[in-house]
Parts: structure tokens; C-alpha cells; sequence
């Protein structure tokens, strides 16, 4: 609850800055000299492309929270690793972990439980750029499997 306290904070700071911008950005357009007026296009592109990062981001995280509570219900979730006094996974048994995730995937390659879970080994053994594309493919499943439950 906390981090999305955080996240709603943050979201409101980033709207009062795009508004804010984006009024100076009309002036910059209005003031009829093209110098100005490139810097307001500038002005317009560059947070544009921050609220299109910003919202894959978001969506990002809400459609993995929802994939995890949905393997945490059904108890498909993989079984915790032991764990130093910091809090991180012992790399060792992350590593002896991995390979059942990963023959999961080549087995049932187009499951996104299987993703997921091959996300969270990488996430275990510190792998985080695979973490990442491994959910965004566990989305990708997952979007798929939402829509042909709705038809």
C-alpha cells in the first residue's frame, strides 16, 4: 500500500509538471520566433514521450501484481528460497532453482504462469534485464489468455 502511495504521489507531481509545461510550450509556440517556437515543440515532444514511458510503466506493474495474486490464489506460485539476513536470495540455491523454471517454459511455452515464474528465478539469481523481458512475455500470454476468457 505504501509503494502505491508513493506512485500516486509521484503521478500527481508528474501531471502539475506536464500542465505546467505544456503552458509554457503554447507561449513558446505563440511568441512567433522560430528559435522559440522549436523549443516549444521540444517543450511538447519530450514530456509526451515521458507520459507514454511513464504509463508503460504503470501498466506494467498493475498487470504483473494482478498475475501474481492470480498464481498466489491458486498456489501456483513457486516455493520461497532461503534467504541471507539482508533480505536477498542465496544465490546458490537460486541457481540450483533455475533450471526447473526454464525446462517449464520449453515445455509450455506459451503459458504465462510458466513466464512468470521463469521471471521470478531470474529475478532470484540477480538477473533483472531477463526478469523484465520474461514478464513482459508473461503479459503478452496473459493479455492473450484474458481475451479468449471474455469471448
Amino acid at each position: 500500500m505504501k509503494t502505491k502511495l508513493w506512485v500516486g504521489g509521484i503521478l500527481l507531481l508528474f501531471t502539475l509538471y506536464i500542465g505546467m509545461t505544456f503552458t509554457q510550450a503554447i507561449r513558446l509556440l505563440k511568441t512567433g520566433e522560430l528559435v522559440a517556437q522549436i523549443m516549444g515543440i521540444a517543450i511538447l515532444v519530450i514530456p509526451a514521450l515521458c507520459v507514454w514511458i511513464l504509463i508503460r510503466e504503470v501498466l506494467f506493474g498493475l498487470r504483473t501484481e494482478k498475475m501474481g495474486k492470480s498464481l498466489a490464489a491458486s498456489g501456483e506460485l513457486p516455493e520461497d528460497l532461503p534467504r541471507m539476513p539482508s533480505g536477498r536470495f542465496i544465490r546458490s540455491a537460486a541457481d540450483a532453482d533455475f533450471p526447473r523454471h526454464q525446462q517449464d517454459v520449453e515445455e509450455n511455452p506459451e503459458s504465462w504462469k510458466s513466464w512468470y515464474r521463469l521471471a521470478l528465478a531470474y529475478e532470484a539469481c540477480g538477473d533483472k534485464p531477463r526478469a523484465r523481458k520474461s514478464l513482459r512475455t508473461a503479459i503478452g500470454f496473459w493479455r492473450t489468455d484474458q481475451n479468449v476468457n471474455q469471448r
